[in-house]
């Protein structure tokens, strides 16, 4: 391969189906003998090779990440948003009501870090801080954002129910993060997130329904505080998983089935056909 200067091109005009067409007409290369071009591709071979002898002399040096061998060590840039996810605030609190398990029992299948918490009297108790102004579903510019709201049980005030995020047609932009006046959600690099149905990226991003964490540690009553907070699935609530359609996006068909020990009846959903 060889270079072209500008200086070598010519421009000129020429008839093209009957229309004149400006051209830039560049030079004919001259066409390399045969023992300059086999010590050229000698030349490539080497660089080639001392390439890979360098890499094999100093693995350090080598850029390619070894993926999915390297999760516990891949380092994102700060910048970096793979999905929306919810803040928590951790608050160390004592335990008032729970039993205490014989941590030398041999049927305790239990965490040591659990056990060690039990056994000190003190829990390790997380609260988001969403306030459920819906600030960021307002400032989603495609609706990928939907906050649900009620009346809490203890606080008789708007709290947070369901907060449903639309992975699917996120753009990413951060403008809830930046719109958000009480710094409740961010973008994290939580990146593995590929299904086999698009209806499964709609999910709750709230794992507990309820006031923000400024108002639950307020409360100083274990009882209560527990009272104020409910639990809620990944994919409970209105979204297609559970038979709720979406805009551009189907529900999946949900149908009882009943237990004919207990009589109880369950839902269950079946992927449309």
């Amino acid at each position: 391969m060889a270079l072209v200067s500008p200086k070598q091109v010519r421009y000129e005009r020429r008839s093209i189906a009957g229309r004149e067409i400006p051209v830039a007409v560049a030079p004919t290369l001259p066409r390399h003998s045969v023992p300059a071009r086999f010590f050229s591709g000698l030349y490539s071979l080497l660089t080639g090779m001392k390439l890979t002898l360098r890499y094999f002399v100093k693995p350090s040096t080598i850029v390619t990440r070894q993926y999915p061998n390297n999760r516990e060590t891949l380092k994102f840039p700060d910048r970096y948003r793979a999905a929306l996810k919810f803040k928590y605030v951790t608050v160390r609190q004592p335990i008032t009501d729970w039993e205490f398990p014989d941590p030398k029992s041999p049927t305790l299948r239990l965490p040591a870090s659990l056990l060690r918490d039990w056994s000190r009297g003190y829990e390790d108790a997380s609260y988001h801080k969403c306030t459920g102004c819906k600030n960021c579903e307002v400032a989603c510019p495609n609706a990928s954002i939907r906050v649900v709201t009620r009346i809490g049980e203890v606080t008789e005030d708007r709290e947070v129910d369901r907060f449903i995020w639309r992975m699917d047609s996120c753009m990413y932009c951060n403008a809830c993060v930046q719109a958000c006046p009480f710094d409740a959600i961010e973008m994290g690099h939580d990146y593995e997130n590929a299904v086999y149905d698009r209806r499964l990226l709609v999910y709750n991003l709230n794992r507990q329904a309820g006031p923000p964490a400024s108002l639950v540690t307020e409360e100083e009553d274990i009882t209560v505080r527990r009272r104020m907070m409910s639990h809620r699935e990944r994919c409970g609530g209105p979204i297609p998983l559970n038979g709720h359609a979406l805009p551009n996006l189907h529900a999946l068909p949900v149908t009882p089935i009943v237990d004919a020990s207990t009589g109880s009846i369950e839902r269950n959903s079946e992927a449309e056909s």
